[in-house]
């Protein structure tokens, strides 16, 4: 059985919803719930988009992504874009971080909305308790000390533009630069993105640049390893120091 085969059903399933009962949510028939569920026939791209409407699940989660091994009580909504992350908690149900690597950072514009892409990122949890969606970030170049390029940076998910605080550090996830770390100011209804290193200037994005934002929580600073050392055996070593828990370290 096909993923989406198996996720249809599930969704159904979980809303406690007969075959019938759905067919009338989507305005199809009986019978063509039945053969999707059945794998007899693959739905449509207008009948992906009326299921991730309804359930509020993103197109490439019902396609990619095996939605049974997630409780659904773990899933947010990203504002309008009704992608869902899943939020993974370790087996003592304490929540876990994803670390994009250097590496999978050069993919993650494409990949931020792929299960796939997000279940190969490595896991850790940290040494104090979180609470909602977190993930960690690469630090390059040299705009915002005392981080250093190949140090790591921990942001908390934030569902809106809104809920920014002028002059607090966020990580930014942005159509034409990528992951961006800066500190931000709302000024007019755009967002004045500012270095800590005063010899780059403020510069200014609409709030439609953002795709994702994540508000600081903690890094990890490399500043005392030398350029040579900077690689992930050294990272994970400074985490296993700090009685970080690593659960699978995978380089993306």
């Amino acid at each position: 059985m096909s993923k989406i085969s198996k996720n249809i059903r599930h969704l159904r399933q979980l809303k406690k919803w007969s075959q019938e009962q759905l067919a009338e949510e989507l305005d199809i028939s009986r019978a063509r719930i039945g053969s999707y569920e059945e794998e007899r026939c693959d739905p449509p791209i207008e009948i992906l988009v009326r299921l991730s409407n309804l359930f509020h699940i993103a197109v490439d989660a019902l396609v990619k992504c095996d939605l049974r091994k997630f409780d659904s009580n773990t899933f947010m909504e990203v504002a309008e874009n009704r992608i869902l992350f899943p939020v993974v908690v370790d087996r003592q149900n304490n929540d876990q971080v994803e670390v994009v690597t250097v590496k999978a950072s050069a993919g993650y514009l494409n990949g931020y909305a792929d299960p796939e892409y997000i279940e190969m990122l490595p896991l850790m949890n940290l040494p104090f308790r979180i609470v909602g969606k977190h993930r960690a970030f690469p630090i390059k170049g040299d705009s915002m000390p005392p981080l250093r390029e190949g140090s790591y940076v921990i942001g908390k998910f934030l569902e809106s533009v809104s809920e920014v605080r002028n002059g607090s550090t966020y990580i930014l996830i942005t159509r034409n630069e990528g992951i961006v770390y800066k500190r931000v100011y709302l000024n007019k209804g755009n967002l004045e993105l500012h270095s800590d290193n005063k010899v780059y200037h403020p510069y200014t994005i609409h709030p439609s640049e953002v795709i994702e934002l994540w508000e600081f929580v903690c890094n990890l600073n490399m500043s005392d390893k030398k350029t040579e050392e900077l690689n992930l055996d050294s990272i994970m070593d400074m985490l296993l120091s700090m009685r970080v828990e690593l659960e699978r370290i995978k380089v993306a």
